[in-house]
């Protein structure tokens, strides 16, 4: 199972990111946990420098921005070969 977090304080930025992210995992059908993570000693921990920002499976994929869903189906789909 994918584990999929969300980095910010709770600002609007973050709850979009949260949106768009929880729509596109289940656009994807992933099997995937979706965590809000507000704690700032937790979210420097990731070295994340700008909110909000998405982390899977524990790396860091994009932060300082809110992308669009299709974005982060992008970002969360599977490699090309690999289903």
């Amino acid at each position: 199972m994918m584990i999929i977090k969300v980095l910010g304080p709770g600002c609007a930025n973050c709850v979009n990111l949260e949106k768009a992210t929880r729509a596109a995992v289940g656009e994807l059908g992933l099997d995937a946990t979706v965590e809000k993570v507000t704690d700032y000693a937790a979210i420097a921990g990731y070295g994340v420098m700008r909110t909000p920002a998405l982390v899977v499976d524990e790396v860091v994929v994009m932060s300082g921005r809110v992308p669009t869903t299709a974005q982060v189906r992008d970002l969360l789909a599977p490699p090309a070969g690999s289903r």
